[in-house]
């Protein structure tokens, strides 16, 4: 009888493991969104430059904060720490926002779309000297360009 209730324990203890272990597999599932989009120009990325081509942006930790940005092309990959920004009611899309200044491009949001918050990336210390030089030569700081990105 004693055999009989440590074997129904055991089960019901397994079954709970593993309830909760592919609970834990599935919210991680979902939490790592992947965007995808094609940039037709060079950008920074820290202090990284990166070539125009097809890249992916995912995040690598479970607040969303560390983003890796990855081109599909070349395999270079860079990791830049980020912030959380609120969801613009009109911006539904997932997009990649980068700041322009003259000929240079940084990118500074990802958004997943659809409601959910973005990621502001940190300013780099050379996008900050650029932004700057620009202020000091009363120049409009930086031109906004958004490039629409897909969902895998």
């Amino acid at each position: 009888m004693r055999k009989e209730i440590l074997k129904g324990f055991t089960m019901v203890v397994l079954t709970v493991a593993l309830a909760f272990a592919a609970a834990v597999v599935s919210a991680n599932a979902q939490s790592s969104t992947k965007l995808s989009a094609v940039i037709p120009f060079n950008f920074a990325v820290g202090n990284q430059t990166m070539t125009s081509g097809e890249y992916s942006v995912r995040s690598i930790t479970n607040d969303g904060a560390g983003l890796v940005i990855k081109s599909d092309d070349t395999g270079k990959s860079v990791v830049r720490l980020s912030n959380s920004i609120e969801p613009q009611r009109n911006k539904t899309q997932a997009r990649l926002v980068f700041h322009k200044y003259g000929q240079r491009y940084f990118l500074a949001e990802v958004w997943a779309g659809a409601g959910s918050e973005g990621r502001q990336l940190l300013e780099s210390r050379e996008e900050r000297a650029i932004r700057h030089e620009f202020d000091r030569l009363a120049r409009n700081t930086y031109e906004t360009v958004e490039l629409l990105a897909t969902l895998r």
